[in-house]
């Protein structure tokens, strides 16, 4: 909400500077975002009058101007802008005279110039010279009545501020000028001069036939038909100067009027060109099929949620939001019909936003617009078209249908102070509301309000206690420690709190990153294989229509835009939250029905697997560097990798995570396809896991020094191309060892080459595995026949589990 302070200052003006004026609102939940000057400092600009303007001798774009600046003598002043003539009245920058910064962001200095050949001694200026607007097409043209040699400052009351404020949706009447000025005279107590509507004279007894067909969606119409209008007539300069300092640019006069009130009262209002209207007017809800063409040149589909206001042939207006393109006011317009209406805000609220667009009107009926005074604005409004435009105005044809009932709501003095979190008398509460131009009944320790019609916010209790607390001030709240005893949380033992799994992660080499959990629907379908994603309703951008069930496409995003910057060692991480479609989930404090929201860790490697350095040769990262990664994140627990397919990863090169005998993940290359569509030379390898599997640890146990020599056996198997690892190692463990077998270790594959003959006993689809196996027993030394005997045992599990045999 954007506004000038002198308009403010005409409802209300306190004994208050602009910078104590805009501290008071904030601080009464009126925040105040900028309040700045309407226009940047500059000097010497005064309103000067062309008085001749010749062509310039040496140059066809420019003219020579003699200016009467209201200094005795005329300024020769050659200027290049399209509309200098005679007898218009511009401001006029006198030798001296200091402009606003430009790009460099230094101030401009008027000198005497000499152009072509010509001396200059001034310059005239255009708006956005002036830091006023972005327009530089020509000078900026004053009033015809605009006293000579009058600083510009004051005559465009440039010295005015401009005051925005940001309001909460509870906040509904302080969206206009006067809403706010009630607030200022509430926490000032300076007087508020409540604005005036004369009853009008009628002319004719013309009325427009209307029907409100539906009362839940539009509860009271009122309107008026205006006649012989004149809608070419020029928007008076104080209103366009108003409105542009509200961010509202000039349209037309039937337009201005409409801003102007909105801005004024809050009171959004239509004007129709009433000889484009076919019969009467329908208000009701839209039908399945029917469409409408805006005002701004949109074309949309309305259904049975979205109210209209229809003639006897077509819909002619989004009700509530927007007016139709059909029935637009024009140059041709001699005859209109002014509405104004109470729109339920339930009925309004989210419909524009359906069409991807909002509008002001739209903004204020979905937090509430008072119903009570659509008479007395219609009124106002004409008053201003009578004023500017001329016509004869018509009987005001007022339906009311249902109006929202006025439900008291009872403060209880002892609960506010509890929640205030201060002492409050009775007689303070009652003050505080009765300032807020609040109807109040007092009983015993209680304080009743019978809500007005312009606050639709006050409901509950809580919703006084705030207006309470507003009107005393939030500064006036004593600086009160907690009394509650703080008690930290303990984490258990066998587990790491998230803060230690990013510091070993980054220890690794790889760097956080933070992603929006909102994603591009493809993401879901191509590196989630999620082809029923959770999607939003209102997605804050297009490309991020859906709630991701995998942290890989945005690690996948962060690392092209890396690569996209030439970066050619990318590591990167992020802990975060996935979401999935669950119906085994319930609802509760911490979890929403029917939606899984598990955390993950995931990360991807990508480059050279270390920075570039003289003593290491390059290698790209692999597998089973990430691989390797993992396991570290994890120990030292042991987890077990087997084949898998994942839509993300390659399907040669991808292994499920197992922990404890339970799936937590994959880790694996990206899929080629993948690849190649985002161009990238090298595969990325990635990972992802579950962060509670991760953040599980085992209870450090002490062990006693061993007192014997461990003793080391190395075996040579042979056994079938597809055995893996993991394989070979569970059938070792597998053997009934006694305990003595501690370790053993995979230290050597040999596999015949293609195409070569059959050596050492070897198939073409075999390979041999040498294991080294690590023998210990605690209560004494191991005797050479044990030994044999748990080799022996390793060798008869491994050709039991896995078909291996000796080499």
């Amino acid at each position: 909400m954007q506004f000038p302070e002198s308009w403010l200052r005409e409802f209300c003006n306190p004994p208050l500077t602009s910078q104590q004026l805009a501290d008071t609102l904030t601080m009464a939940g009126l925040e105040v975002e900028e309040c700045v000057p309407v226009a940047p400092p500059f000097s010497k600009i005064v309103v000067g009058a062309i008085v001749e303007a010749e062509q310039h001798p040496n140059a066809d774009r420019l003219r020579v101007c003699q200016v009467d600046a209201g200094t005795g003598e005329l300024l020769q002043i050659v200027c290049g802008a399209p509309n200098a003539r005679v007898g218009i009245k511009v401001p006029c920058a006198q030798v001296g005279a200091e402009l606003p910064p430009g790009e460099d962001g230094k101030p401009f200095l008027i000198k005497v110039g000499k152009l072509r050949g010509v001396e200059s001694f001034g310059m005239l200026c255009s708006a956005r010279e002036l830091g006023l607007s972005e327009d530089h097409g020509g000078l900026l043209e004053l009033a015809g009545n605009a006293p000579v040699g009058q600083d510009i400052r004051a005559h465009l009351k440039l010295d005015d501020r401009l005051f925005t404020l940001k309001l909460t949706p509870n906040l509904a009447h302080c969206l206009s000028v006067y809403g706010i000025a009630r607030e200022v005279a509430a926490l000032t107590g300076a007087p508020l001069n409540e604005p005036v509507f004369p009853t009008l004279p009628t002319t004719h007894n013309d009325k427009l036939p209307v029907q409100v067909q539906s009362p839940d969606l539009c509860g009271r119409f009122t309107g008026r038909i205006v006649r012989g209008i004149n809608p070419q007539a020029p928007t008076p300069a104080w209103m366009v100067e108003r409105l542009a300092r509200c961010g509202q640019r000039s349209v037309s006069a039937l337009v201005d009027i409409s801003n102007y009130v909105m801005f004024e009262l809050g009171r959004p209002s239509h004007i129709f060109d009433l000889d484009k209207i076919h019969g009467g007017l329908q208000v009701r809800w839209g039908k399945a099929g029917e469409t409408l063409k805006l005002l701004n040149g949109n074309t949309v589909a309305v259904d049975e949620t979205v109210g209209v206001i229809a003639d006897e042939q077509a819909v002619e207006s989004l009700a509530g939001i927007m007016g139709g393109d059909a029935t637009a006011v024009g140059d041709d317009t001699r005859n209109v019909f002014v509405e104004a209406a109470f729109w339920w805000p339930k009925a309004i609220a989210g419909r524009s936003r359906r069409y991807n667009f909002s509008t002001d009107a739209g903004h204020r009926f979905e937090r509430g617009v008072d119903p009570q005074l659509t008479v007395e604005h219609v009124e106002r409004i004409t008053d201003l078209i009578l004023q500017i435009c001329g016509g004869q105005a018509g009987p005001i044809d007022d339906h009311i249908v249902r109006m929202p009932p006025a439900q008291p709501v009872t403060l209880r003095v002892a609960r506010a102070a509890k929640v205030i979190g201060m002492p409050v008398t009775q007689q303070q509460c009652a003050d505080a509301l009765r300032r807020l131009s609040l109807p109040v009944s007092e009983g015993e320790g209680t304080v009743t309000v019978t809500p007005p019609s312009f606050r639709f916010d006050l409901q509950i209790e809580e919703d006084l206690i705030e207006e309470v607390a507003r009107v005393i001030g939030y500064e006036q709240l004593p600086h009160t420690p907690p009394l509650a005893p703080v008690t930290a949380k303990i984490r258990p033992e066998n587990r790491r709190g998230p803060f230690t799994l990013r510091r070993q992660l980054a220890q690794l080499g790889y760097q956080e990153t933070i992603n929006y959990s909102f994603v591009e629907e493809r993401w879901e379908r191509d590196y989630a294989g999620n082809t029923d994603p959770i999607r939003l309703l209102n997605p804050i951008a297009s490309q991020m229509n859906v709630m991701r069930s995998s942290l890989l496409g945005s690690l996948l995003a962060v690392l092209k835009f890396n690569t996209d910057r030439k970066a050619e060692r990318v590591r990167v991480f992020e802990l975060g939250r996935v979401f999935r479609k669950d119906a085994a989930v319930a609802d509760s404090d911490t979890t929403v029905a029917g939606f899984d929201q598990p955390m993950r860790v995931a990360g991807v490697a990508y480059g050279d697997e270390s920075a570039h350095q003289w003593g290491v040769p390059a290698r790209a990262v692999d597998f089973f560097d990430v691989k390797g990664d993992v396991q570290a994140l994890l120990a030292p627990r042991v987890p077990t990798f087997e084949p898998a397919e994942h839509p993300a990863l390659h399907p040669g090169r991808c292994a499920r995570v197992r922990l404890d005998g339970q799936a937590i993940g994959f880790v694996g290359e990206l899929h080629p396809r993948w690849r190649q569509l985002e161009g990238w030379q090298q595969a990325p390898v990635l990972f992802e896991l579950d962060l509670p599997a991760v953040l599980g640890r085992d209870v450090p146990l002490a062990q006693p020094v061993a007192r014997h020599q461990p003793v080391q056996r190395d075996i040579a198997v042979v056994v079938r191309e597809a055995v893996g690892h993991a394989e070979l190692m569970a059938a070792v463990h597998a053997a009934p060892t006694q305990g003595w077998l501690k370790q053993a270790v995979l230290f050597d594959v040999y596999r015949p080459k293609p195409g070569a003959a059959q050596t050492g006993g070897l198939a073409p689809d075999e390979k041999s595995l040498a294991v080294r196996l690590t023998l210990e027993r605690g209560d004494a030394n191991l005797t050479d026949a044990e030994i044999d005997a748990t080799v022996h045992a390793v060798l008869a599990s491994l050709a039991e589990r896995v078909q291996a045999r000796l080499r």
